[in-house]
């Protein structure tokens, strides 16, 4: 391992649920056969010695790219969901760089995400994986429902929107706002408000944090936190409220200040009336 190229690898530590330790192991032996059958690299676990139910994830991606398809590949995606249900996982190494230099914010991932969520990209094509029950209650709710299961371990993604408003340019006006959106992955993009001189081009924190996960590939989202520097909660604008809808579908929205968390909340609920590939 020392020769390994380390922008290569990655590494996770899974803290394994009590009696479900056969599971995982399961899981992880598909995981890993996986990783070889697709030629995206290949995975080993080593449990560790002083905790019997934690264990430790290494993956040898075979390139950035490999690395770039296996988070995008939705076979892979459901296994990892599967994988979080049965165990917490915090991502501790993450050297795989894409050409553009960007990558992935690694830091503590989510627990317990359920499977079952369709992207966003499914729902802008008519009909796409719909149920005939589905399709004559269609005008009744948004299909693709966004939930997390709370439990310790989960990323702070508060704290990390903290952090992403430390970044904001509002040299106009003063409002900084900074936002970290979850892939149903694990994985935490952030963005922060960047103001123009012409003002129309001012871009919010949610859609930079949105834009930067969909052009590192991922389709799937779970939620967003949105923090400023205010009393009350900021909740997104309308133009972000519909760009996150089309991408993210019916994402938790977190909205807090620098101290305290202010509210939760389902996109639908801010968004009740969403135009969307329905109205095509």
């Amino acid at each position: 391992m020392a020769s390994f190229d380390d922008r290569r690898l990655s590494v996770s530590v899974a803290d394994v649920n009590s009696g479900q330790e056969a599971e995982f192991q399961t899981l992880s032996t598909r995981f890993e056969a996986m990783l070889l059958r697709k030629d995206y690299g290949r995975a080993e676990l080593i449990r560790d010695e002083a905790h019997p139910l934690r264990f430790y994830s290494v993956r040898f991606w075979s390139d950035a790219t490999a690395a770039e398809r296996c988070h995008q590949d939705p076979e892979v995606q459901a296994l990892t969901a599967k994988l979080y249900q049965v165990s917490r996982v915090t991502h501790v190494v993450n050297g795989v760089r894409s050409p553009a230099g960007l990558r992935l914010l690694l830091d503590d991932r989510r627990a317990r995400i359920e499977a079952d969520r369709r992207t966003g990209f499914d729902r802008r094509v008519r009909g796409a994986g719909h149920t005939e029950r589905e399709r004559r209650d269609k005008q009744e709710r948004r299909l693709g429902p966004r939930r997390v299961h709370d439990r310790g371990g989960e990323v702070d993604l508060v704290a990390a929107a903290r952090r992403a408003r430390e970044h904001a340019d509002a040299a106009y006006s003063h409002f900084k706002v900074g936002a970290a959106l979850e892939t149903v992955d694990g994985g935490v993009f952030t963005g922060c408000n960047i103001e123009n001189a012409t003002y129309g081009l001012t871009i919010c924190a949610e859609r930079v944090a949105m834009f930067k996960a969909l052009s590192e590939g991922h389709r799937a989202f779970t939620r967003i936190a949105i923090v400023a520097d205010t009393e009350a909660p900021t909740p997104p604008c309308g133009a972000c409220r519909q760009i996150l809808w089309e991408f993210g579908g019916n994402l938790e929205i977190l909205l807090a200040n620098l101290t305290d968390e202010k509210g939760r909340h389902d996109l639908k609920d801010l968004l009740p009336f969403p135009f969307d590939a329905r109205n095509l």
